[in-house]
């Protein structure tokens, strides 16, 4: 395998992009301590330096602030040497602040990170700002100068995510998601289209490939479209050749049958007439009849995917109906049409009619006085309904196995009252050609009812 077809696999990408999400979300959350620790030792802005400069040389101006006092009064005055408020605490060489006998714990502790840095450092703590330390010397003494500003100070961007660690958690989290949903939908949109890919085909969609999108993928999916592909090429290719050889050899045994038939009837012409000899004529009737069904239905899956064109449904079935309703007539039976003469939908109008023929002549001959045809328009599909009342079908697994070529169920198996089970073939095959479904179900109390749904 070579070098720069790695990248490319899954394997890899699933492992770079885990890899590299976990290393961003752990990057994010550790980096927060650093920074602020790297903030915290940062060394003090000029302006907040400058203000203990000014207030060191106040200092230095008055010595005897510096001087021991109980009261410690005198050093109340350092909070209003300045137009801010600053709040300034003075230490002695010995660590000891002089002005207040009361410090807050945030400046005590800045206190002691301001010794650990070594030089002058600001810390932001709540809504104050902290400052110092700055050294300065007063009659020969060392002393060290800290402010507290109490105004409002805008913080880092970071020290919202280190003082509130739930939102950073959640953060955190919904990047990860982000992130991974960005790798998912990668993976995923390829493998759902794979997907109805197959899917269409499975259904007899024959000619449906791949999409280019997918095939063009330098991965596995990729390569496992291109191999789609080729593989949908070879069944469409083998199942043609199987339906042209059928619709070949069907169409060779009409000349011998031809020449049998004229045979017959020059025989019946010469007076020639036998019992034997009006088997073979009704054995031929019934091999035409079966060959015409095998042509009508090679030529119904070698032409699935006709051309529609949007047209009134009672229109296309006229002469269907009118059929059937005379039929049904000479049986005594009664057929109920119920469509309405404005609906129209998309239709491939041969292959539908002889399909609503099939199922017609099938619902005719096995009920006992009713037939009904129903077409509606749902909300995303034409539904189309032929019920009967007649026996239905005893076994209920073979509801589904009755649209499969030369399948008649128990009920139906001689020849006179059963064909040769192409007919519902016919009718699938031509509700295939319309991306349509097909089923078969029993009706209480007696009857069978053929649903078709042609979808938009």
């Amino acid at each position: 395998m070579k070098l720069s077809s790695l990248p490319n696999r899954i394997f890899i990408k699933l492992l770079l992009s885990f890899w590299l999400c976990s290393s961003l979300i752990i990057a994010i959350v550790g980096i927060l301590p650093i920074l602020q620790e790297h903030h915290d030792n940062a060394k003090i802005e000029p302006q907040l330096l400058k203000v203990l400069e000014q207030a060191a040389v106040y200092i230095q101006q008055r010595p005897e602030l510096v001087e021991y006092n109980p009261n410690r009064q005198q050093f109340h005055r350092l909070k209003d040497m300045e137009n801010k408020p600053v709040r300034f605490y003075l230490l002695n060489d010995k660590g000891e602040v002089l002005n207040t006998d009361r410090i807050a714990r945030p400046m005590r502790r800045f206190m002691l990170l301001a010794e650990d840095a070594g030089h002058p450092i600001s810390h932001h703590f709540r809504h104050e700002i902290l400052f110092g330390p700055h050294e300065f010397e007063v009659q020969g003494k060392k002393y060290s100068l800290y402010g507290r500003l109490g105004e409002m100070h805008p913080k880092p961007w970071f020290f919202f995510f280190a003082e509130n660690i739930v939102l950073t958690l959640v953060f955190a989290i919904i990047l990860s998601g982000l992130l991974c949903g960005i790798l998912a939908w990668h993976l995923g949109k390829p493998l759902y289209s794979l997907k109805r890919s197959v899917e269409a085909v499975a259904r007899g969609e024959l000619n449906h490939r791949a999409d280019r999108y997918t095939t063009e993928r330098k991965d596995e999916i990729g390569q496992l479209a291109i191999a789609f592909n080729a593989m949908a090429d070879s069944i469409e290719s083998m199942v043609c050749n199987q339906q042209r050889l059928i619709s070949g050899v069907s169409h060779e045994l009409r000349t011998p049958l031809t020449r049998l038939q004229l045979s017959l009837a020059l025989a019946r012409k010469k007076g020639q007439s036998s019992t034997e000899m009006e088997r073979i004529g009704y054995e031929a009737e019934q091999l035409e009849t079966m060959i015409s069904e095998l042509l009508e239905l090679s030529r119904s899956k070698l032409h699935l995917h006709e051309v529609k064109h949007t047209l009134s449904v009672s229109e296309t079935l006229g002469q269907v109906l009118d059929d059937a309703e005379f039929e049904a007539e000479q049986m005594q039976k009664q057929l109920i049409i119920d469509i309405d003469e404005q609906l129209s939908f998309p239709l491939a109008p041969r292959p539908l009619a002889r399909a609503i023929e099939n199922l017609l002549r099938n619902a005719i001959r096995y009920a006992k006085q009713h037939i009904c045809i129903r077409a509606q328009m749902m909300s995303d599909h034409l539904l189309i309904e032929v019920t009967d009342d007649g026996p239905g079908i005893e076994n209920e697994s073979d509801l589904e196995d009755i649209f499969n070529p030369f399948y008649r169920p128990q009920t139906a198996r001689e020849r006179e009252s059963g064909g040769w089970g192409l007919g519902l073939a016919i009718a699938k095959a031509a509700i295939d050609s319309h991306y349509g479904t097909i089923e078969a179900s029993n009706v209480k109390p007696h009857g069978l009812k053929v649903s078709i749904k042609l979808p938009f």
